[in-house]
């Protein structure tokens, strides 16, 4: 698709009063000096298209000021523009204007916001419409990419221009880079399912989770070798012989300690304690057994009870409601019933009247009685058949309204005696219920009684008694007790002393053993690290190979302009960027402005050939361009001279115009 600009008109735009840009689908060169209005004419185009100026800001001051900077109010501020759209003339217009209101009482206006009128083919229409037009033509993006030589590099982000010329240039797939490379064959099977950017993050992050392991080692086998206890001067059989030495000698003391317990009467009386405990458990279960069976059965019964009564509540509750619904039905036919008895005496009071011209309707002459009379009784008998018919009509209705309120009437009866009924089934349920209560609580009172038996309060005495005659008979060993326990606590501490040396071998076994591991874990992860700088080698290799096939397959839609797709780090990894070059000067540092503008108009002329699409390219700085790249797009440049204090148009019919 080819749009060409025919012609530009310009009234009251940012300080231009008028101007006119006729190319009549040529090349055109704008000249003026400084702060003469000719990117004003750049803003026009784009205001025109997508209300923002060459700043690509919607948001800038489009009204004329005075010479102190105040609004000029009361202007239109006017933009057409005629193009040639695939050899069809189209024409779009935008009309910016102030809205004043005089309020109701007031003599003044007031300002009361803008408007903006939209005209194509200078037909009104919406903004919507407007809008869909030039985005059928072609979308706001792609269009500022093929007007301005300047705005792929200098308004895009990198990211943004990347991802442009992968779509224009196609990216090259990972296959296909590894068949290319021999060295690469291994890499297929590395990857798996992954692909190489996330192989690539796999490996950093393993590559520093082993680094970090590895920096770890070497400390944790340090702090062993530190905590290690001392056990030169140690002999671990010897200590091993002694510990089992002083535990016979234990043991020997504890078995002295239970002969001196066993005494033959401390045993009898303890016997006869533990019998009298049996005894009681017995007659506590022969107590507690009966009860227990009553209050089970007496519950069930309550529980029954109150599920009777829960489920006669839900059915009350439900026939409440259906009261109330009923009610309200019965209302509703009542109010309808008394509109129809109201409707029945309206028409039931209604009186015939007639009224009929006595003279003949075509000649004027008066019509005989009798033909009066019977067109007044013909009235009649309608009037009276209609009435009759109403009334017939109404009475229905009532007489069905009624039967329905005595239905209604009958059903609430019904429900009112049904919730009386079940009234009544609660209140003896609940009468049931108080007697039964009162038997469970007093069941539990006995439960509680029965630990009151007298034959418990019996054996427990006997109990007691014999435990004062275990106290009296312990008191006379008690010293003897205490002697065998001293010389025990002496040989569990001499015990204790050598098991902490004994120990002191296990530790360091243990210790031993923690850093062989460690040791093998530390080759592992060297061998596991080495692999991975091998398959990071490959990736790189990879990325090398492809930055050098997609370097090649981009830079060859292109003439002038070279792309820096990808950039080195001081660690010899790449990163990826998008830097246009220009004989290997990079655009965004030492490039100069007629270098920019050529190599813009390169990269437009590859974009319009991808996009299908060529539009008008305004050149501004033109000046310092002395031989312009070629282009199939219309070319408008924007050109510097001191000499044009107002702007002046050259075609390439070398016609010279000025601004107004």
């Amino acid at each position: 698709m080819q749009m060409k600009l025919i012609n530009l008109v310009l009234k009251n735009f940012k300080g231009i009063k008028h101007f006119e840009l006729n190319t009549i689908g040529g090349n055109a060169d704008i000249f003026g000096d400084n702060a003469t209005g000719k990117t004003t004419v750049y803003d026009a185009f784009l205001w025109l298209l997508f209300d923002k100026d060459s700043q690509n800001k919607k948001d800038f001051a489009i009204k004329t000021l005075d010479e102190q900077g105040n609004v000029i109010h009361g202007l239109e501020h006017e933009v057409e523009g005629t193009f040639d759209v695939n050899g069809k003339r189209l024409s779009l217009r935008k009309v910016y204007a102030e809205k004043w209101t005089k309020k109701r009482g007031s003599v003044h206006q007031e300002f009361t916001g803008n408007t903006t009128d939209y005209f194509i083919n200078d037909v009104p229409v919406k903004k919507s419409e407007y809008t869909d037009k030039i985005e059928s033509i072609a979308k706001e993006d792609i269009f500022k990419l093929l007007t301005s030589p300047t705005y792929f590099n200098e308004q895009l982000h990198w990211q943004d221009r990347r991802k442009i010329l992968l779509e224009v240039c196609g990216d090259i797939a990972d296959q296909d880079v590894i068949a290319l490379n021999e060295k690469l064959s291994v890499l297929a099977s590395v990857l798996g399912e992954r692909s190489i950017d996330e192989h690539k993050k796999v490996i950093a992050s393993r590559r520093k989770k082993i680094n970090e392991e590895l920096e770890k080692i070497p400390v944790r086998i340090d702090e062993i070798n530190h905590n290690l206890p001392d056990i030169s001067g140690l002999n671990q059989n010897e200590i091993t012989s002694e510990i089992s030495t002083l535990k016979e000698q234990i043991q020997l003391k504890n078995d002295e300690i239970t002969r001196i317990r066993n005494g033959g009467q401390i045993a009898e009386k303890q016997k006869q304690i533990r019998e009298i405990e049996s005894e009681m458990i017995a007659v506590k279960n022969e107590l507690t057994q009966a009860t227990n069976a009553k209050l089970q059965t007496k519950q069930r019964e309550l529980s029954e009870i109150n599920s009777k009564i829960l489920d006669l509540d839900n059915q009350q509750i439900a026939k409440q409601r259906s009261i109330g619904n009923i009610e309200n039905e019965i209302k509703i036919a009542s109010e309808k019933r008394e509109k129809l008895v109201a409707k029945w005496s309206e028409i039931d009071s209604e009186v015939f009247s007639h009224c009929q011209d006595e003279n003949c309707a075509t000649c004027g002459q008066a019509l005989p009685s009798e033909q009066i009379q019977l067109a007044k009784e013909k009235a009649v008998a309608i009037f009276n058949k209609s009435k009759s018919e109403r009334l017939e009509a109404v009475e229905g209705e009532g007489l069905a309204a009624k039967n329905q309120i005595e239905k209604l009437e009958k059903q609430l009866d019904t429900e009112k005696f049904q919730i009386a009924t079940l009234q009544g089934t609660i209140t003896k349920l609940n009468k049931d219920r108080e007697p039964l209560q009162a038997e469970i609580e007093s069941i539990k009172e006995q439960a509680n009684e029965a630990a009151h038996d007298s034959r418990l309060i019996e054996l427990n005495e006997q109990i007691e008694v014999l435990k004062v005659e275990i106290v009296e008979l312990n008191t006379s060993v008690d010293a003897e007790l205490a002697k065998v326990r001293s010389e025990i606590a002496e040989l569990e501490g001499k015990k204790c002393d050598f098991e902490s040396d004994l120990m002191k071998f296990e530790q360091v076994k243990s210790a031993t053993k923690r850093i062989d591991e460690l040791k093998a874990e530390e080759r592992n992860l060297a061998e596991e690290f080495e692999k991975l700088e091998h398959e990071l080698y490959l990736v790189e290799e990879f990325t090398r190979v492809k930055v050098a096939m997609l370097d090649e397959k981009i830079n060859k839609k292109f003439k002038l302009a070279r792309f820096k797709m990808f950039e080195t780090q001081v660690n010899g990894g790449l990163q990826e960027v998008c830097e246009t070059l220009y004989n290997g000067v990079p655009y965004s540092s030492g490039l100069n402005n007629a270098a920019r503008i050529n190599v813009g108009i390169d990269i437009i002329n590859t974009l319009s050939q991808h996009y299908g699409f060529n539009a008008p390219i305004f050149i501004d700085n033109r000046e310092s361009v002395t031989k312009l790249a070629e282009s199939n797009s219309q070319l408008i440049s924007l050109i510097v001279s001191g000499l044009d204090k107002k702007l002046r148009v050259e075609t390439e019919n070398r016609d010279m115009r000025e601004a107004v």
